[in-house]
């Protein structure tokens, strides 16, 4: 094809873009006619009328009359049928058929997309051989592209003696529609270097591909090309720019295209709004709808539904009622679209009595409405009434789709209704939802919630395109769960063909707390920094949190000084010192935090008090009680009332617990008794201890294994085998297991388990042998005994530290989490090797955090002797 205009024949080895287009696009290929070298006339020159014994189906048709003629007025008609009867009798008689005729039959095919109909068309001016002509080629070349045949429609084009901007156009768009963008800039090319000037349609459908392809330089040079060919004040075009600029995400190049044109459409209002909105900057979005109406633009539908979605995004209820009332008052207030967004807004807000007014008035509801309202009760944590939405739904025989199977599900995961889930996934697989990944995703987190973690890593392999979210899904499933090696396990081979959000981050983070990998979370610390997510969100938090939970206050306390501090900063800080037993500490943080006028909240101060209570800081914490009501305003709750408790219990002041738990204003739960059974063990308070017992086992129901422990830890104490063994009994009928005690130690980097009576790890003997000569030292001194009373301990955590002293060198601290309570054997075997080795060695249990140096803990001993003090 020549630069100069002169359009020639394309041959095999010009550029064919159907060479690049995926299979699904092409259709079925035929016997392609040749070009003869002469021009062939249509048909016959002499004109002939049809006879009435070769039309015998066309009875109704008048005979008398030119047969071109007719089939022009049928086409006229929309009556195809009888038209290609006329066509297929002409063909016959090989009588005259004009080039309107055929142009005519294949608009008519056009319109009614009757692509068979179009095919016998196509093969009828096959069969003539002849070249095609301008109109005929434009003709056909539209069919085959309304049809999405690129295959026959690019044969026609290199067919066609002489194209124009039409044609070229025609082309390119039926590319850009079936999603084939390089392939239609590639032709746009073709059509400049042919000398082609392009138009309004043109412009439309490359800055459309541009736009699909985020390919902003692209973009950028057809924008030259708009002015350059005159169209910079076009509407149209421009609108086409502001889309494309806002696809490829530069939303400031769109809005000088918006600033700079001279006329304005609603289309352009929208597609700037919208814009906006796409590129999450709400509040643009709607500064720019209030200037559209201040410029007196009317809104339209468009505008309207996108405005109330993202005032609910915003919470912004007072415009998004003001726009309620404007679609009230005019047509779309009658609209199902509108009122969806319109529940979604009030949901938004927590006006959910307005949004089922909403719903009410809907008189075509649609699966979307049920879907908002599902979904919206679902996300505001209501999930009993989204399946009674649910529900209501099945009976009105409105068939789900892939969002409301995901949302239904993620209530049964709240509500842990597990039969239910079964059921919705049985109904995803029939359905065809369950390549949905927004269904799959749903799954795994209800497996995972309902403790079945096997069935949501069962789910999770046959996920084809697994999505940021699925992997977090199955992480935090990890976690729920307490496998949280595998948890970090999964993070690492997420890392390598995705990269991870910011709450993939925290729940990573987390894994690590729950093990104490602390150079596993300050590997992910350097990484949350190197991609740019250390500082988004709750990600500062749970970094925090991660290095309290390790027990690395320092890098705790530096991370506290680095990032902008809010109140859950604060508490998790003082839940550190709180978890060490340094109430000093913690009511020095609380006193900076009140001077930098935060307000303290109730988890405040259940850590505030925690703190007095393992430091037996007793007239501390019950001032702290005081005036959290009288000066705060906070009402205390079970857990407030819990801390007072063990403050006294842990002092010794027995009855004057006991007889603050008879005048709490609120019934006291199983976590009040604990708090007055752990104070009767440590001082063997047996008849105290067993009316603590009774009350927990009446109300610890779902059983909480805890409790369960801490019931055996007192009766061993005291001697009480037989009560021991009824309780064990008891256990027994109620399926109660207590887990075995397992503790985690990290090496260089890597994390290591050990479960009690574990006998198969590789270094077992060097472990016991090098823990055995400790072992003798410390009974000598009276202070190893192994008795029933230390049976429910595990000691798993021994076996961790000697790991640690095998394989670490010289002084570097040893930092191990167990998964049960440490018994006193452990606690005093620890405080003796911390001072003989030299080194510090760091235990959290579920109780609190012991830091061992020197012989001496942190803790005080507050759980295994009195410490009281003022």
């Amino acid at each position: 094809m020549s630069v100069s205009g002169k359009t020639q024949t394309l041959t095999s080895h010009h550029y064919n873009p159907i060479n690049s287009i995926h299979h699904k696009h092409i259709s079925k290929t035929t016997n392609y006619f040749s070009i003869p070298s002469s021009t062939h006339k249509l048909s016959l020159k002499k004109t002939h009328k049809i006879s009435s014994s070769v039309t015998n189906n066309t009875d109704s048709i008048d005979t008398t009359r030119d047969p071109n003629s007719i089939i022009h007025n049928l086409c006229l008609q929309g009556n195809l049928k009888q038209a290609l009867i006329i066509l297929t009798a002409m063909q016959k008689l090989q009588l005259y058929i004009e080039q309107e005729t055929y142009i005519a039959l294949i608009d008519l095919c056009e319109r009614k997309r009757a692509e068979n109909e179009g095919r016998q068309v196509y093969d009828s001016i096959k069969g003539l051989k002849i070249q095609l002509g301008l109109k005929m080629g434009n003709a056909l070349l539209s069919m085959f592209v309304r049809f999405g045949n690129l295959v026959d429609a690019w044969y026609v084009f290199g067919k066609m003696s002489e194209r124009n901007v039409f044609t070229w156009n025609v082309l390119i768009g039926g590319y850009v529609k079936l999603g084939c963008f390089d392939e239609g800039l590639g032709l746009y090319n073709r059509m400049l270097w042919a000398g082609v000037r392009p138009d309004v349609y043109s412009f439309a459908s490359v800055l459309r591909a541009c736009g699909a392809l985020r390919g902003l330089i692209r973009g950028r040079e057809v924008h030259v090309h708009v002015l350059r060919f005159g169209f910079g004040c076009n509407v149209d075009v421009n609108n086409a720019l502001v889309s494309m600029y806002v696809k490829c995400g530069s939303v400031g190049n769109a809005r000088l295209v918006f600033d700079e044109m001279v006329e304005r459409d609603t289309v352009s209002w929208n597609a700037m709004i919208s814009g906006w909105f796409e590129n999450e900057e709400w509040f643009e979005g709607l500064k720019l709808f209030v200037n559209m109406v201040e410029c007196f633009v009317v809104p339209d539908l468009m505008t309207v539904t996108s405005v109330i979605s993202a005032c609910g995004i915003v919470s912004d209820e007072r415009l998004g009622k003001t726009v309620h009332a404007y679609a009230r008052k005019h047509a779309f207030g009658n609209d199902v679209s509108v009122d969806n967004a319109l529940i979604q807004f009030y949901s938004s807000i927590g006006d959910f009595e307005e949004a089922e007014k909403v719903f009410a008035r809907i008189r075509s509801k649609d699966v979307v409405s049920w879907t908002s309202m599902i979904s919206s009760y679902e996300k505001n944590g209501m999930s009993e009434k989204a399946l009674n939405f649910y529900k209501r739904m099945k009976i009105e025989n409105v068939e789900p789709d892939e969002i409301t199977i995901a949302s239904v599900i993620s209530a049964c995961a709240s509500l842990k209704l597990l039969d239910l889930g079964i059921e919705l996934h049985e109904f995803a697989k029939t359905n065809g939802l369950i390549s949905y990944v927004i269904v799959t995703n749903a799954l795994i987190d209800l497996y995972s919630k309902c403790k079945l973690i096997d069935k949501a890593l069962e789910v999770f392999k046959l996920v084809p395109n697994k999505n940021v979210i699925s992997w977090t899904s199955i992480i935090n499933g990890f976690v729920i769960n307490n496998r949280n090696l595998e948890a970090l396990i999964f993070f690492r081979r997420m890392k390598l063909s995705l990269l991870p959000n910011s709450v993939t981050l925290i729940t990573v983070l987390s894994a690590c707390g729950n093990i104490g990998a602390l150079m596993t979370g300050k590997e992910i610390h350097a990484y949350a920094l190197r991609i740019g997510l250390g500082f988004d969100g709750f990600v500062p938090n749970a970094l925090l949190d991660m290095y309290v939970k390790c027990g690395n206050m320092k890098n705790a306390q530096n991370q506290f000084n680095a990032i902008e501090k809010d109140i859950a900063s604060w508490n998790t800080m003082l839940s550190g010192y709180a978890q060490r037993g340094r109430g000093q500490h913690a009511i020095d943080l609380f006193t900076k935090m009140v001077k930098s006028d935060v307000e303290p909240d109730p988890v405040t101060f259940i850590s505030l008090l925690c703190a007095c209570g393992r430091s037996g800081m007793v007239e501390h914490g019950l001032e702290y009680f005081k005036i959290m009501k009288e000066d705060y305003g906070i009402v205390p709750n079970l857990k407030h009332y819990a801390c007072v408790v063990d403050i006294l219990a842990r002092a010794g002041k027995l009855e004057e617990a006991y007889l603050f738990i008879k005048k709490m204003p609120i019934k006291p739960d199983e976590a009040i008794w604990g708090g007055l059974l752990n104070g009767c063990r440590i001082y063997r308070n047996l008849e105290l201890g067993e009316l603590a017992a009774r009350h927990i086992l009446v109300l610890n129901e779902p059983a909480n294994v805890g409790y369960y422990t801490l019931l055996c830890n007192f009766y061993a104490d005291n001697g009480k085998w037989d009560e021991i063994a009824k309780l064990k009994r008891l256990m027994r009928e109620k399926g109660i297991v207590i887990d075995p005690g397992c503790s985690w130690v990290e090496v260089k980097g890597n994390i290591h388990a050990f479960l009690t009576g574990d006998k198969n790890h590789p270094q077992r003997k060097e472990i016991d042998s090098i823990l055995d000569g400790f072992y003798e030292k410390v009974r000598e001194i009276g202070k190893l005994d192994d008795s029933k009373a230390d049976v429910l301990c595990g000691h798993s955590e021994r076996l961790a530290v000697g790991f640690g002293l095998l394989n670490t060198a010289p002084g570097v601290p040893i930092r191990v989490t167990k998964n049960l309570y440490m018994c006193e054997s452990c606690h005093h075997l620890l405080k003796f090797l911390s001072k003989v080795v030299r080194r510090e060695i760091s235990v959290r249990d579920t109780e609190c955090f012991h830091q061992f140096k020197d012989g001496v803990c942190s803790c005080g001993d507050t759980s295994y002797k009195p410490k009281v003090s003022s």
